[in-house]
């Protein structure tokens, strides 16, 4: 039987959903970036997280009565640990390096997806796949350009961070058929608050008011993204939306550049763009396959 492509009602104001949602997430990163070295990374994180709770507690009903097996719990609690870690990289990574290479990597997070769906989900990777992933790969050489520059450890925890979101988002597809998606959302905050909750403790230093206002903006200002990333998916096509999140290392580099007087690189923006570009090709390539696909949008995979 003929698959029916899904109608999507307003792609004009998917495309602005999409906007909102670059302008959420990099709220996040300038607050992150502002918020420093102050407070150690995986404190920071837990931080984030654990006030980032209050939003789900309508949540825990559902939660309780999802029925959840064994093997659920087992997912659900690698998901978070994976999660976590990605979380931690990222946080250090903001204190590391500038605001536009952070987002120009995070772009990279759906090409580990993609490598991980053939290597551990027995997904084929065609040839027009493939050439992608190698663009995108470029891209990244673009950005860190190895033995023109020095390659720094935030450089190292971007790579890092995508690789365990890659992980934790491949957990959520196997985890996505069985279970509500408001309950594997849910889930996946209080799995990581306490995966974050030792590595906090063994650095945990006695935080400022001004600290914790910033840190629960972080988790508004997060949990408003994908909020208003599900709105942009509803209303237009991935192929519509995942363009526009480009805007969003546009926007983080003029930040950088004025708020943290971070240098202008046209290499992080020509490495970002390729990246993108290859991600956005691969989701153009499975839209018209007409079958579902394991590559998420860069922001699926957000913090």
């Amino acid at each position: 039987m003929a698959m029916i492509p899904r109608a999507y009602p307003h792609p004009v104001r998917g495309v602005l959903w999409m906007l909102l949602t670059g302008l959420n997430f990099v709220a996040v990163t300038a607050i992150v970036k502002h918020v420093g070295g102050g407070v150690p990374a995986p404190q920071a994180a837990f931080l984030r997280y654990l006030m980032g709770l209050i939003f789900f507690v309508p949540m825990f009903g559902p939660m309780m009565r999802a029925g959840l097996s064994r093997r659920h719990l087992a997912l659900f609690s690698a998901r978070g640990a994976a999660h976590a870690l990605g979380v931690i990289f990222w946080f250090y990574a903001m204190t590391q390096i500038p605001i536009a290479e952070v987002t120009a990597m995070n772009y990279l997070n759906p090409v580990y997806v993609t490598i991980g769906a053939a290597l551990f989900l027995g997904e084929t990777l065609h040839r027009p796949r493939i050439i992608a992933i190698g663009v995108a790969l470029v891209g990244v050489v673009i950005i860190l350009r190895p033995g023109f520059r020095e390659i720094s450890p935030g450089h190292l925890a971007m790579l890092l961070t995508a690789m365990f979101f890659g992980i934790s988002y491949l957990l959520a597809g196997l985890l996505s058929g069985e279970v509500r998606p408001s309950v594997v959302v849910a889930l996946l905050s209080i799995s990581v608050t306490i995966g974050l909750a030792p590595f906090a403790a063994a650095v945990w230093v006695t935080p400022t008011l001004a600290q914790l206002g910033w840190l629960f903006l972080v988790a508004v200002f997060a949990t408003a993204g994908h909020y208003t990333m599900t709105r942009a998916f509803a209303a237009a096509p991935m192929t519509v939306t995942q363009p526009v999140t480009f805007v969003q290392l546009v926007w983080a580099t003029l930040l950088g550049w004025l708020l943290f007087a971070e240098a202008l690189d046209v290499w992080v923006i020509l490495g970002g763009g390729l990246i993108l570009g290859s991600v956005t090709f691969i989701t153009w390539r499975e839209a018209m396959r007409r079958r579902r696909t394991v590559t998420p949008p860069p922001e699926a995979t957000k913090f």
